[in-house]
């Protein structure tokens, strides 16, 4: 009976303390642990046997914030999740001597929790520390108005710094951003004032190049029209020339075929001379109404009754009833005008 007890406190003990080695790890979590004092291994998710009493797990500084109060507390399991840490508004001084207040925030994941554990005495402190002291150096190497423009340059050259220090503490930083930066109300109202006059400047250069643009285009009109006119007049002028060359050319003809079939009729009984007389009577003859219309006095020239004496001499040669034959040939050979 006395062997049985033993043999069962033997196995309750060994039970007791296999149950106490067995170490249940969750997803995305590790732990490290010390064996007498020293480093041993980094335990992965999921259930893990340490010998107890010889193995302890080691624990990890947190500061953490709840109502902006931050607190520490002590954790054995580390958290390899990506962890946001926004740290607290701080004042700054930009290059141009302007007190702003910055707030800020970070992204960090332990990536190797040995180093994140004997890296720093706490880690999240550490990291918070350097990430303030960091955006003050570039904050003060800017001046105010390329703050507002460089806030990109700002965030990678803090996740650059960030970068390189963390991995000393198993610590990547995935982003780092400037959520708000609170200017004073003076120098607010300073900037409202000069976007006002920027915006009023860039209103009136844009109604400057678009009147300036205007009086090109108009100018151009102008110009265009000036050449369509110049053209139309050009193209009327040689239209009227080619008509009165076109009527000369038939006036020509008209009186060529005039004098041709007063030549026929007249055959050999007059001279050419006399025809050509008698066809420039005529015409005469026929603008004298013309010429009557005028005035109340008509002059008639001297050249103009020895015309009318070519008529008279033409009309004794070849008598009244040839003339009148002659007269209708001449009006059918000439040109109407």
């Amino acid at each position: 009976m006395g062997e049985l007890i033993i043999i069962g406190v033997i196995l309750a003990l060994v039970i007791a303390l296999i149950s106490m080695g067995l170490v249940l790890v969750p997803q995305r979590r590790t732990m490290v642990i010390e064996r007498l004092g020293r480093y041993h291994r980094t335990l992965e998710p999921g259930l893990n046997l340490i010998i107890p009493f010889v193995d302890n797990a080691r624990a990890i500084n947190i500061l953490r914030f709840i109502n902006n109060e931050p607190f520490i507390t002590t954790e054995r399991k580390i958290d390899m999740r990506e962890i946001v840490l926004d740290f607290p508004r701080q004042a700054v001084i930009t290059k141009d001597n302007v007190g702003v207040a910055i707030d800020g925030v970070l992204y960090y994941q332990i990536m190797d929790g040995q180093s994140a554990v004997y890296g720093t005495e706490n880690l999240v402190l550490a990291i918070q520390t350097l990430a303030q002291t960091t955006l003050r150096s570039e904050i003060g190497k800017m001046e105010l108005d390329a703050i507002f423009e460089s806030r990109e340059e700002i965030n990678n050259s803090l996740q650059a710094t960030m970068d390189e220090a963390g991995n000393k503490w198993g610590v990547k930083v995935n982003r780092v951003e400037i959520r708000d930066i609170d200017i004073p109300n003076e120098i607010r109202e300073a900037m409202n004032k000069q976007m006002v006059a920027e915006r009023s400047r860039r209103a009136m250069v844009r109604e400057a190049e678009g009147y300036k643009e205007a009086e090109i285009q108009r100018a151009e009109g102008d110009k265009q029209a000036a050449i369509l006119n110049a053209q139309g007049d050009r193209d009327a002028e040689i239209a009227r020339a080619e008509g009165e060359r076109q009527a000369a050319i038939l006036t020509a003809e008209g009186e060529g075929r005039a004098i041709a079939t007063i030549m026929n009729a007249i055959a050999d009984r007059a001279e050419p001379q006399q025809a050509i007389h008698y066809l420039i009577a005529q015409r005469y003859i026929s603008m004298l109404p013309d010429l009557a219309k005028q005035g109340d006095r008509v002059f008639v020239p001297m050249e103009g009754t020895a015309l009318l004496g070519s008529v008279g001499g033409m009309r004794e040669l070849f008598g009244a009833g040839a003339m009148t034959g002659l007269d209708a040939a001449a009006g059918r050979a000439a040109p109407s005008s």
